[in-house]
């Protein structure tokens, strides 16, 4: 019996060595591949899967959202009619007594970008020292930021759109005007010249009016001397472009004007003198519209960005990275913005560094001056002062701080979806919420 059960297991074992032998490819057998139909591999959609192609999930996925939400714009339609009209968008646009003070508050701006280019020019020519030329380039700045504020809190003829597109245009201007400042001085200390009698002066290079309107007119914030450029402008892009642009804007007005604005008439206080059920279940009616705006604005600057890097022939176009793929709410806020992100990191992160402030204090400390910037961009055309963002993004960083170590991988995907959806977008309509209620109602 033994040597019966020996036999047996020698065969057996002899067995599995031939399977493996077959599965591995080390004999000829002709039912091979019949025979070895398994190997060690990951279900698709579990966390060690590579596996990346997920068009069809998120065609899936558009075609429910579209079909769950038809029955809210059906009964939308049913309730209140067509609502939608693009000539109450030049209604927020339109300005008494057709002085324009946003188109002059624009126009503006240029005595502040010639003075820039008079203090480089200065500066190149010896006439100003480093030291008084950067005086006087902050001075510029401090004038330009006040400037624009102080029109639009003084001047009550102004439009809310027309406020808007001033602010930010200020803004952006700002920033550009900073970084071409601040970089042609680092270009002046790097690039020194020896003259015949050893004496060290500047490079010389000439600033010009072109140069510096190109640098405002592009998509950037960041200057440099050389910027990378494409051969040619393609038309077909430009009127692709364009029309993504003109689409886009139309579902926009559809969806504020159709959708958030029947919300807005709904509401009798604003939502500092709600109930607290009350403000809740209007923040959840706002919810989906918010996001969906949010997602269109992103798509339309997208489409903006591109128009103007291919008129300009501009050749980086790294606008924004894969931000819907973010697991933390820190990678997030690097990659949605790319061209702030780049201006911060270059001109506030490190120069805080250099002066020997901890890396964690200077983000912290870029986290609170980006939160307040926010804050006034959109508080301050509505004159509506609520710090709802500013309490809204203290929150994320919190989340982002306290939480971001127990949420990882997919998990942190799906919270940081879900502060972009309980986040500054929402807290960025209660202000026009307020403000639709405050001017718009008594015209009923």
């Amino acid at each position: 019996m033994a040597a019966a059960r020996k036999r047996c297991s020698s065969s057996s074992s002899s067995a599995e060595e031939d399977a493996t032998n077959l599965c591995d490819g080390e004999r000829e057998h002709p039912y091979a591949s019949m025979l070895c139909c398994h190997s060690v591999q990951d279900s698709l959609l579990s966390s060690n899967s590579s596996f990346t192609r997920y068009r069809g999930i998120l065609n899936w996925i558009i075609i429910m959202l579209v079909l769950t939400h038809a029955h809210l714009f059906l009964a939308n339609f049913i309730q209140h009619g067509f609502l939608i009209d693009v000539r109450k968008v030049l209604g927020h646009l339109m300005e008494d007594n057709c002085t324009w003070p946003s188109v002059v508050l624009i126009l503006g701006a240029n005595v502040f970008a010639l003075v820039a280019l008079l203090l480089e020019r200065s500066q190149e020519k010896g006439i100003l020292s480093i030291a008084s030329g950067q005086r006087l380039h902050l001075t510029n700045l401090g004038f330009l930021v006040l400037f624009p504020a102080a029109v639009i809190v003084h001047e009550p003829t102004i439009s809310t759109g027309g406020a808007f597109f001033s602010l930010w245009f200020y803004t952006v201007l700002g920033m550009k005007l900073y970084s071409y400042q601040e970089t042609n001085r680092w270009y002046r200390l790097v690039h020194p010249e020896k003259e015949e009698d050893g004496s060290v002066t500047q490079k010389h290079h000439e600033e010009t009016i072109r140069d510096l309107y190109y640098f405002i007119l592009a998509p950037t914030l960041c200057y440099q001397r050389d910027f990378p450029r494409t051969p040619r402008v393609r038309i077909s892009k430009l009127l692709h472009r364009l029309l993504e642009m003109v689409v886009v804007f139309q579902i926009i007005v559809a969806i504020v004007q159709q959708w958030m604005e029947p919300i807005f008439q709904r509401s009798e206080t604003s939502f500092s003198d709600m109930d607290v059920s009350v403000r809740l279940e209007q923040l959840l009616s706002l919810l989906a519209p918010s996001h969906f705006l949010c997602l269109l604005l992103f798509f339309l600057s997208h489409s903006f960005l591109n128009l103007c890097a291919e008129l300009l022939r501009f050749g980086d176009r790294h606008f924004y990275g894969d931000w819907w793929n973010a697991t933390t709410l820190v990678a997030l806020w690097r990659s949605w913005n790319v061209p702030f992100q780049r201006w911060s990191r270059r001109h506030v992160y490190s120069q805080l560094v250099d002066r020997n402030v901890p890396p964690s204090r200077a983000e912290l400390l870029l986290f609170l001056v980006t939160t307040a910037l926010c804050e006034v961009l959109v508080s301050l055309p509505l004159r509506s002062f609520r710090l709802w963002i500013v309490l809204t993004m203290l929150l994320e960083l919190s989340v982002a701080v306290f939480l971001g170590d127990y949420f990882q991988g997919n998990y942190g995907n799906g919270l940081v979806w879900l502060c972009l959806l309980l986040g500054p977008p929402l807290a960025v309509t209660t202000y026009f919420h307020d403000h639709y209620h405050q001017h718009r109602r008594p015209h009923r």
